[in-house]
């Protein structure tokens, strides 16, 4: 007998409103029995249908929702959802590269599908998708007939699942470079050992925009990675330094100028917390400056911290910026709030001793879309910041 799961009172107001994940503390009462990972019916604490979802009983998440019909997994479900979000990306002009399915806001949680040219790369997040993933193999097949599929499952949320890391060729062939075409750039990918899924595609209209603020001028970009920001300020400004701490991100950076026919690029490997304070001191001046960090805080509890963190690379990237000048500044944590984030920005301005102002606001590409009703979806910010 499929599990039914009943809510405490008034806990299914988030989730009528859209939210997709059943907290395990939420629940009242559970009815049936049934596989872990199996599908499984949530329902009010009036007995009201809300949705199905797969459930697990080793996560915090005890269910995620993602049907709220009569509707089963079965069949051509997966097909038909994947071919739907596909639809979406292809009418927002996406062909080459992009995220094909984006987890809840694709109403298929804990599944990414990223697609680099003819290469497609997956991540399966919760048990429930885990335990389908030929289901799901087959319906990419049918729809996309690529090169090859790759898993990129080496996530540390999956350990919250009871899951292992998993990572390889699940089908076809999958070269160790995809060449892909971004904002009329070429770049090499690294599916299998590049950050998250190989590159990260949120970024590519924020990185885009940078062009018109690094016209003529120099740019320095930290936290580089393979140079997506870099290769863009490239095309109009006079010279740009690259900077990371990785030996690996920084030769990338430069196999990618290569593509492009690019020279104004050079690349420092340095600890960009040190590296800033140096540059001061050294009283470098740059037209503009990008702060493209890692995720300072991956859970609530680190917050404060990584306010800090974000505040300390503000402050110095402020006082580094020419009079006039940019700074454009991101933050990829969900945890660190829009709100939390202006805030910090705010402090940082004040401690600089500069006056700055904001010239624009931007958030993840179109192919990464965010509910409304889910804040999680909702996790990249993008600030350009004019020094005077």
């Amino acid at each position: 007998m499929p599990y039914t799961v009943y809510l405490k009172k008034n806990e299914e107001r988030r989730l009528l409103a859209g939210h997709s994940w059943v907290y395990a503390n939420e629940v009242q009462k559970i009815e049936g029995k049934d596989k872990n990972g199996a599908l499984a019916t949530v329902c009010a604490f009036d007995g009201r249908y809300i949705g199905k979802g797969y459930i697990n009983h080793a996560s915090k998440i005890l269910v995620r929702i993602f049907i709220r019909n009569d509707q089963t997994d079965e069949g051509s479900f997966y097909y038909d959802r994947i071919q739907e979000a596909w639809e979406q990306r292809k009418k927002l002009g996406y062909e080459n590269c992009c995220r094909v399915v984006f987890g809840e806001a694709d109403n298929l949680p804990a599944l990414i599908v990223d697609k680099y040219a003819d290469v497609l790369v997956i991540q399966c997040l919760s048990l429930g998708i885990h335990q389908r993933k030929k289901t799901i193999i087959e319906a990419l097949v049918r729809l996309f007939s690529p090169r090859g599929i790759f898993e990129r499952s080496d996530v540390a949320v999956r350990i919250k699942e009871g899951l292992p890391l998993e990572k390889g060729v699940l089908y076809g062939e999958v070269p160790d470079e995809v060449i892909i075409e971004e904002n009329g750039l070429k770049m090499s990918v690294d599916v299998k050992n590049g950050q998250k899924t190989g590159y990260f595609l949120d970024q590519k209209e924020n990185r885009f925009s940078l062009r018109r603020y690094a016209k003529g001028g120099r740019v320095l970009d930290c936290f580089c990675n393979s140079g997506g920001f870099s290769l863009n300020a490239a095309l109009t400004a006079k010279e740009v330094t690259a900077v990371d701490v990785s030996e690996f991100a920084l030769k990338n950076v430069m196999k990618n100028a290569e593509l492009n026919k690019i020279t104004n690029i050079k690349t420092e490997q340095a600890d960009v917390f040190e590296l800033l304070r140096k540059k001061r001191a050294d009283g470098e001046k740059y037209d503009l400056v990008v702060l493209d960090p890692p995720a300072f805080c991956k859970s609530a509890s680190e917050v404060k911290d990584a306010c800090r963190g974000y505040k300390d690379i503000n402050v110095q990237g402020i006082k580094l910026v020419e009079k006039g000048g940019f700074l454009a500044t991101c933050s990829c944590s969900h945890y660190m709030t829009l709100p939390l984030f202006e805030k910090m920005l705010s402090d940082a301005a004040k401690e600089s001793g500069r006056r700055v102002r904001v010239i624009e606001m931007r958030t993840q590409a179109p192919d990464h879309p965010a509910l409304l009703n889910e804040e999680e979806t909702q996790y990249l910010k993008f600030f350009v910041l004019q020094v005077l």
